[in-house]
């Protein structure tokens, strides 16, 4: 009996070793890549499950655009409408009826992986849907609206210039310094 269970474990770790030798190992993905993978699939599901459904080849930025108002029923931000007693406050203290919504920064974070695997799967810039100056308009608006349902202005941060700082150690004296 003791001599089944060595067989039988024999034989399957040479099963295992057989046809792990057969398939190619490639390293892990990184978090981006097996986010863009399923971004790329969930958005060509998406085309797919269209009445009629859509080829990829004759998607257009209204595609992508209904797209996104589409994932908006999954979104978690919640969104003030004008008519709501917390329009224009950062922490309203009460929940309300208002819409969730996919927030600004996860749309155009998805854009850009999807405007990335578009370019990895054959497509051209010039037809790249993700890419399309209405979809950055859509963006845009997107932002422009939650800052103001939530009472935060959106500021475009400033790229902060590399100052010089002059060395203390430095025994050699700056041009504008005179020598005493």
């Amino acid at each position: 009996m003791s001599g089944d269970i060595a067989r039988d474990s024999a034989e399957g770790s040479s099963r295992s070793s057989v046809s792990h030798h057969n398939q190619p190992q490639s390293p892990p993905l990184s978090r981006y890549e097996s986010q863009k993978r399923r971004d790329w699939n969930t958005f060509g599901q998406y085309l797919k499950n269209q009445r009629p459904p859509v080829a990829l080849s004759q998607c257009n930025c209204n595609h992508v655009l209904e797209f996104l108002r589409y994932l908006d029923q999954f979104g978690k931000t919640k969104v003030h409408l004008h008519g709501c007693v917390f329009f224009g406050q950062p922490d309203p203290p009460a929940p309300c009826t208002c819409p969730l919504r996919q927030a600004w920064g996860s749309l155009d974070a998805l854009i850009g992986r999807l405007r990335a695997a578009y370019d990895e799967h054959g497509g051209s810039p010039e037809t790249n849907p993700f890419g399309n100056g209405a979809i950055r308009v859509y963006l845009r608006e997107v932002r422009d609206c939650q800052a103001k349902a939530r009472g935060i202005p959106y500021r475009k941060k400033k790229k902060k210039k590399a100052q010089i700082k002059p060395n203390v150690d430095d025994p050699m004296p700056s041009s504008n310094q005179q020598p005493s």
